[in-house]
């Protein structure tokens, strides 16, 4: 019987474990690196074991590390997450004979897996339906488009899409280089890229006596850089023709490699409705909360009872949607830049919404170790009887995705996994992921509305996120009807990252400069009786500037460019504005040296108040390259150096931040006049990394 478990990871998932370990009576024992000494998954540990160092090469990729922490802490499983060590063979092998648990798969099947060049040949010879590889040496015009794909590892790394051969061998060469750097083994492999295909996954778990559940398909085609933004269970569209097909092969992929554990089998589904193996993904996945909303289980305490040799008995069955999306703190209107920060505020849910005038209502926070979801559930799905020991997992009460009215009747519910608490910084050494947010209905489109909803009354205060970008999506038309594919946001990106309207962002500037004098240490305290002069706040939102003119006196608010707008009430933190006729709330936070941030029903914006007189000092030589993030210079394209002419859109250099390579761009055509990136260094953002000089910005 395990007693105490080491998560060797970090953040989300490592929280997400913990949670259920507590709900076992299971011991924790975190791991952390120096960056993350005060994060959130060390502060909930029992217990917590430093690995010296910042980069996951130091820290949490080394395995022998995390083997002599669980050993040094009394620990006796080690359950490995998702990312990391968690589908290294030899990782799993190690803690097998430092006499730990393993939860996880037996490490034959993730060295069976490891390779995607390996895994298409078991599968093929297992009946699974596979797209044939094909030799780069001789790819013709014909064979396009082409996806380059890493042989070991995933997450969107080393994958390329190539659609004209003229770029097919820069591709190849930027491909290798990433999958070197993030897996250790440069080898690629190249295979026809389907237009229009949907990516949909089985969950699998099987025991060490035969059994293998298929819980269901999930669609994660919603996807940027190949990485997964929004899933569900189970998948929308799908004939019961093609759901056996999946079924059938997922079964055949785990018994093929005498698979044990949670598991998932990825598939790309044509258009015409044809299933082609993708990957094993031989551990838990990022997007397993659906699946467990929809099937009423805890995946992580199925792991660990199968790890203590426990058999499954009779699947359970679905009920219901689940909706998850992944809030990252990142620009997708900037190629996806990942941003860092202080996480002042992340609140999802009930308490979200409710200001100063209203009533606070108490509810979910993001990350918050649960209950975090509402109304009893009577309902076990697990364990038919079986000769040997059997699982008998109880469903939490509430249960986090099934929640029911007290006349048991099914009513929405809503599920965070959160990685980081309040007052918590995103660093640059690991990925973006703020929380999944995971909305669960009796149907699909209750439980897409539902999830839109509450990720637009959030409340997020910090870095930039993508909140927005997953708002329109869950509403896009072609995502409602279910009629989606991985080429969503390459077709819909400029749509849907376009800017709020104008008038949202001023009103909201208007609301922050009331807040503000109503706020002011002055014996008026920020208002007067008599007529007053005019007062000019300037704030940035984005990259606009809004300057608001106002006046406060007997009659009231007088302010430029808004007609119909009266003020009702204002408190430091809380303004009522009239507008035309309609009663508007906006909830004004003020964080010294991190902004302002003001939300409403009309959006959330983030303000940087201005100074009425900029600062000569903060100016830029024209054509300066500066670092659009925080992180590491990776490599330097070839032959740069100054005195050297570039091109518009010309890749100068590639930064690392966040596990994701961003190519820095020349923005026009002209000389490269200074260069001060250099291969490994680490540069803050807005650092200088060159100068390019054109006939325009030359004195």
């Amino acid at each position: 019987m395990i007693r105490s478990v080491l998560v060797a990871n970090r953040g989300e998932i490592a929280r997400r474990v913990f949670r259920t370990c507590r709900s076992l009576g299971i011991g924790t024992v975190a791991v952390y690196s120096d960056a993350d000494a005060t994060a959130a998954h060390v502060r909930e540990a029992d217990a917590a074991v430093r690995l010296p160092g910042s980069a996951p090469a130091d820290t949490y990729l080394r395995g022998d590390l995390v083997v002599r922490a669980a050993l040094a802490a009394g620990a006796d499983a080690v359950h490995p997450g998702y990312g990391f060590l968690s589908e290294d063979a030899g990782f799993a092998a190690a803690v097998a004979e430092a006499g730990l648990v393993w939860i996880g798969p037996p490490p034959s099947a993730i060295s069976a897996m490891a390779s995607k060049v390996r895994a298409k040949e078991l599968m093929g010879a297992a009946g699974v339906p596979l797209l044939s590889s094909v030799d780069p040496a001789s790819v013709s015009a014909a064979d396009l488009p082409l996806l380059v794909k890493a042989s070991a590892g995933g997450g969107g790394r080393g994958m390329r899409v190539v659609r004209e051969l003229a770029y097919l061998e820069g591709e190849l060469a930027s491909a290798r280089a990433e999958a070197a750097a993030a897996f250790g083994d440069g080898s690629v492999f190249v295979e026809p890229y389907v237009e229009g295909g949907r990516h949909v996954e089985v969950q699998i778990l099987a025991d060490a006596h035969g059994t293998v559940w298929t819980l269901g398909t999930r669609d994660c085609s919603l996807q940027r850089r190949h990485q997964k933004v929004v899933e569900e269970a189970p998948a929308p569209g799908l004939s019961e023709e093609l759901r056996e097909t999946l079924r059938s092969a997922a079964v055949a992929a785990a018994s093929a490699v005498g698979y044990r554990g949670a598991g998932t089998v990825e598939f790309l589904v044509s258009p015409g409705g044809r299933a082609f193996f993708l990957e094993m993904n031989t551990r838990l996945q990022v997007e397993h909360p659906v699946t467990e909303c929809v099937y009423g289980v805890d995946l992580v305490a199925l792991q660990i009872r199968v790890a203590e040799g426990y058999a499954l008995g009779a699947p359970p069955s679905p009920v219901g949607h689940a909706v998850s999306a992944r809030l990252y703190a990142e620009d997708p209107a900037r190629s996806w830049r990942p941003w860092a920060g202080v996480v002042h505020r992340l609140s999802v849910g009930a308490e979200a919404g409710a200001g100063a005038f209203g009533v606070r209502r108490r509810g979910l926070r993001g990350g918050g170790p649960g209950p975090y979801i509402y109304g009893p559930v009577d309902r076990n799905p697990l364990g038919a009887p079986h000769s040997g020991p059997q699982i008998h997992v109880s469903v939490p009460d509430p249960h986090p995705c099934d929640p029911v009215t007290s006349r048991g009747v099914p009513a929405a519910g809503l599920r965070v996994d959160s990685g980081v608490d309040d007052g918590d910084v995103v660093g640059v050494h690991y990925d973006s992921l703020l929380a999944k947010v995971i909305a669960w209905a009796p149907t699909r489109d209750e439980a897409v509305r539902r999830l839109a909803y509450e990720l637009e009354r959030a409340r997020i205060h910090g870095p930039v996120t993508n909140r927005s970008l997953l708002v329109r999506s869950l509403r896009h038309p072609e995502f409602l009807a279910g009629e989606m594919d991985t080429g969503f946001y390459e077709r819909h990106l400029a749509a849907l990252t376009s800017a709020d309207g104008e008038g949202g962002i001023r009103l909201a500037a208007l609301a922050a400069a009331l807040a503000d004098a109503a706020s002011s240490p002055s014996r008026f305290g920020g208002w007067r009786n008599v007529p007053s002069q005019p007062q000019v706040k300037r704030y940035r939102a984005g990259d606009d500037s809004v300057e608001i003119r106002y006046r406060l006196g007997r009659d009231g608010l007088v302010a430029d460019g808004f007609d119909g707008v009266r003020l009702v009430a204002a408190v430091s933190e809380n303004v009522v504005l009239d507008v035309g006729g309609v009663r508007r709330e906006f909830e004004v936070a003020v964080y010294p040296g991190g902004g302002t941030y003001v939300d409403s029903s009309l959006g959330s914006f983030a303000l940087v108040a201005l100074p009425r007189f900029p600062d000569p000092t903060t100016r830029t030589e024209p054509g300066s390259l500066l670092a659009p993030m925080p992180g590491t210079v990776v490599r330097v394209a070839d032959g740069l150096a100054v005195g050297k002419p570039v091109q518009a859109g010309q890749p100068l250099m590639w930064l690392e931040a966040m596990k994701m390579e961003h190519r820095v761009v020349s923005p026009a055509d002209g000389t490269l006049t200074a260069l001060h990136a250099v291969p490994g260094r680490q540069v803050e953002v807005g650092a200088l990394l060159a100068v390019v000089t054109t006939e325009e910005t030359t004195p």
